[in-house]
């Protein structure tokens, strides 16, 4: 299964894999490395940690890795949860999608994510290592090699756009570049570049970066908000002068963002005028904390596996910022290569595993920027198709699709993974039950602890019956990479999880399970 024939890696390294950036998708990585037991070091360009609210929304999939780190309850406490996503139309109608609670995602401003992953770092035993840039990556079959330095005394200032993002206008540039002489180098067995759009890691590999940029120039400003509106709720006022998003942040501050002319003027009277032409009325923007504009990207790296170097996060892919989709999914692509890799040097897995991460998660962000695009098209709509756009969303709100479809899948309920994990496709699953590569069901419960088995393999049914048993043994040939765990379920049947939230494969027969137990061969080391 290897992309790499020529450098078929091997387990059993006690050197640390090294993490290049520590934005919250490189501290991710490296937490879930070292809840695994793998030893990490994450070297991060900027001399302390960034400030700024920047990405905001976390959906309940990234909520899960929290959780996982012992960190959600704290975020909670940060943060406030978004109950309902309203639509103001330009006709003066509103449609509202409640989110519900398994679709509720967490306001946060990105510099407390930021703080709860560096104090779970330090938990486990890690550190960032400021103010140390990679200037040059040199892969072989064994190892990778890294040339570092010192960054220049230009530091990354307060902001509250995306960090690193092309043609940013928001206060400040990024770090500098020039280096104070001082140079070394560092072998490691392997390499993850976490270090944005702008990766170094990458562009020292050569490995392309398709696509372009998003012809449209963003507002982002935020401050305090005078008038009424609902707080627990993200606001999207389609006018027919323009778009404009109205999201509450903790502390009573409130986002405002939107489509702007490039020649927009950052400054409080500018806001208030884009507030006045597309908003409810009534409305004061005060007390500003920061006013910005941005234009994003979408663009996907050509492979996210080159040998023993992986890319997660912004070094991967970048998409418009509609939907609030981008750091969710650089943390994901942390949580699906953190388990393969740990298997892999803790002797579990088997080393072909690790292909299907950049099949994955490049089909996931393919995914992402295609639906973002259509969102961001839609609401920059001019006046003939915004009418159409009206209509759409009326009927789908009239037949229930806003809720049932739209919000599941803004939460990465619907992201779909390719089904490459084995080599082969598992078997077709029966009616009922979820396919292969699909996330697993909210109506599955959390396991009673953390598991620290790669699978776990969850039987539904009488908790005596054939396949319960069956599934006993199943995990028994496997120790330490499937758990077996039952839910008392009226409709027979099973599901191998994945630990990263995705199904591998389900049934309801002991002739599925018993080829799921053969798929299961082809992954687990021997």
């Amino acid at each position: 299964m290897s992309e790499n024939p020529t450098s078929e890696p091997t387990g059993g390294s006690a050197d640390p894999v090294v993490v290049v950036g520590a934005g919250p998708c490189g501290l991710v990585t490296a937490c879930e490395l070292l809840r695994h037991g793998v030893p990490v070091r994450v070297l991060e360009a900027a001399k302390a940690p960034p400030r700024g609210s920047r990405a905001i929304l976390l959906w309940p999939p990234t909520l899960e890795v929290l959780d996982g780190l012992g960190l959600l309850q704290e975020a909670e406490a940060c943060g406030i949860r978004a109950k309902a996503l309203a639509y103001h139309m330009g006709d003066g109608k509103t449609l509202r999608v409640p989110l519900g609670a398994a679709n509720q995602p967490l306001l946060i401003p990105q510099e407390e994510t930021d703080r709860l992953l560096r104090g779970a770092l330090e938990k486990l035993g890690g550190a960032v290592e400021y103010g140390t840039r990679v200037t040059d990556v040199a892969a072989s079959a064994d190892a990778v090699t890294l040339t570092v330095g010192k960054p220049g005394r230009t530091e990354e200032p307060e902001r509250a756009g995306k960090p690193g993002q092309p043609g940013t206008s928001a206060t400040a540039g990024e770090p500098g570049a020039d280096g104070d002489g001082g140079s070394a180098t560092v072998t490691t067995p392997w390499l993850i570049g976490a270090d944005g759009v702008g990766s170094t890691v990458r562009q020292r590999l050569g490995t392309p970066f398709t696509g372009g940029g998003v012809p449209m120039t963003f507002l982002l400003a935020e401050g305090e908000v005078e008038g009424e509106f609902p707080r627990e709720e993200v606001h999207y006022f389609l006018r027919p002068a323009g778009v404009i998003l109205l999201s509450p942040l903790p502390g009573g501050k409130v986002r405002v963002s939107g489509p702007v002319p490039p020649e927009f003027p950052c400054t409080q009277e500018g806001v208030q005028r884009i507030l006045d032409e597309r908003g409810p009325g009534g409305l004061r923007f005060v007390s500003p904390s920061a006013i910005g504009t941005f234009t994003s990207q979408e663009r996907i790296a050509e492979t996210l596996r080159s040998g023993r170097v992986f890319l997660v996060g912004d070094a991967a892919h970048v998409h418009s910022v509609v939907g609030g989709q981008g750091l969710n999914l650089g943390i994901q692509d942390g949580r699906n290569l953190a388990w393969k890799l740990a298997g892999v040097i803790g002797d579990r897995l088997a080393p072909g595993v690790l292909d299907s991460y950049s099949t994955e998660r490049r089909a996931v962000a393919e995914q992402v920027v295609q639906s973002t695009g259509k969102m961001v098209r839609m609401a920059a709509a001019g006046p003939a198709a915004a009418r159409l756009r009206n209509v759409a969303w009326a009927l789908m709100q009239l037949t229930g699709v806003l809720h049932r479809w739209y919000a599941a899948m803004l939460a990465g309920r619907l992201t779909r993974q390719p089904d490459v994990l084995f080599g082969r496709p598992a078997p077709k699953p029966p009616r009922g039950l979820p396919a292969p590569g699909s996330r697993t069901p909210v109506w599955v419960p959390a396991p009673a602890a953390p598991a620290d088995s790669v699978f776990r393999l969850v039987t539904l049914g009488p908790e005596e019956g054939q396949l319960a048993s069956s599934a006993r043994s199943l995990a028994a040939r496997f120790p330490g990479l499937v758990a077996h765990d039952h839910v008392d379920r009226r409709r027979a049947g099973w599901l191998l999880l994945r630990p990263d939230g995705f199904v591998a494969a389900s049934g309801n027969t002991d002739a599925r399970l018993a080829e799921t137990g053969e798929l299961l061969e082809r992954v687990a080391r021997r």
